[in-house]
């Protein structure tokens, strides 16, 4: 059971996070999100589109122009609050790493922290804790927040993603944060080269089963692209593909550039599990 807003939702109900950048920089879409007119118009346009969750961002993950907080916060936290004004039952997100960012976005209606950066920032659990807020954990192999790996080794990757999440999750559990309400990710590229991110899709249902709900944020990554040789742009197919297994192996929250298309894809992969009737059944019936 996952809990967000108050909401619960069962394991087989797969959830859509659209991606909300403040970035000037972002690698996807080069900063068409960066003024606030054409922000909440992507946020209402995937407010319609269907996605459950809306996740703002302050930083590019990838190296880049240094961030302090308080442009942080300038960037995310009005944005936030004029959301949950316009949209009172949305569940809101921020993925940011900071303690005091995610103080800060809290108090302006943020319900859920994603912490890109695997508890660079111990104090973030004890925010989310304290706000009754969700948090996501994530496995990036101890890397410094906006940096690239290089060379990255382990012995079994989906091993200590496995044990990285789940000690985060326990951790802010034990702090305070509901049960129901932490969420553990791979998090496919960070800390990682390519082959672990296949290997971390491949064998996805080992974080599954460990009880958590798990979310995935495999939108345009450059595992990808690196897979198939393609740019950023070209990889909307190579994404759904990856979506589509991981919704097979039961991943159930998906960060994403493209809602209409992952939610087919969700859509169709929970009917041929069984637990999603067609929309439309006529044929030879009729």
């Amino acid at each position: 059971m996952l809990r967000l807003r108050g909401r619960e939702y069962d394991a087989d109900t797969p959830l859509v996070m659209a991606i909300v950048n403040r970035t000037t920089d972002s690698f996807y879409d080069k900063g068409a999100t960066w003024d606030d007119g054409p922000a909440f118009e992507r946020v209402r346009r995937v407010v319609a589109e269907g996605a459950d969750i809306v996740d703002i961002g302050g930083i590019k993950a990838a190296p880049g122009e240094e961030i302090g907080a308080d442009e942080e916060k300038r960037r995310v936290v009005d944005f936030v609050a004029g959301v949950r004004a316009e949209f009172p039952d949305l569940v809101i997100s921020v993925d940011t790493w900071r303690a005091s960012v995610g103080r800060a976005v809290c108090e302006a209606g943020a319900d859920l922290l994603n912490d890109a950066w695997g508890g660079y920032d111990p104090g973030l659990a004890e925010v989310a804790a304290e706000f009754g807020a969700a948090l996501v954990c994530t496995h990036t192999g101890g890397v410094t927040p906006r940096t690239r790996p290089h060379r990255a080794h382990y012995e079994d990757v989906v091993r200590d993603a496995i044990d990285h999440t789940v000690g985060l999750a326990e951790r802010a559990v034990s702090l305070g944060v509901d049960p129901a309400s932490a969420i553990i990710d791979p998090a496919h590229d960070f800390g990682k080269n390519t082959w672990h991110s296949l290997e971390l899709t491949r064998r996805l249902g080992e974080m599954t089963a460990t009880g958590w709900p798990v979310l995935v944020s495999l939108s345009n990554k450059d595992f990808v692209g690196e897979t198939l040789d393609l740019p950023v742009g070209e990889r909307l197919t190579g994404t759904l593909a990856a979506t589509a297994v991981c919704a097979w192996l039961g991943a159930q929250v998906y960060r994403v550039h493209e809602v209409v298309q992952t939610r087919q894809v969700l859509d169709m992969v929970a009917s041929i599990r069984g637990v999603r009737p067609p929309a439309r059944t006529v044929r030879g019936l009729a």
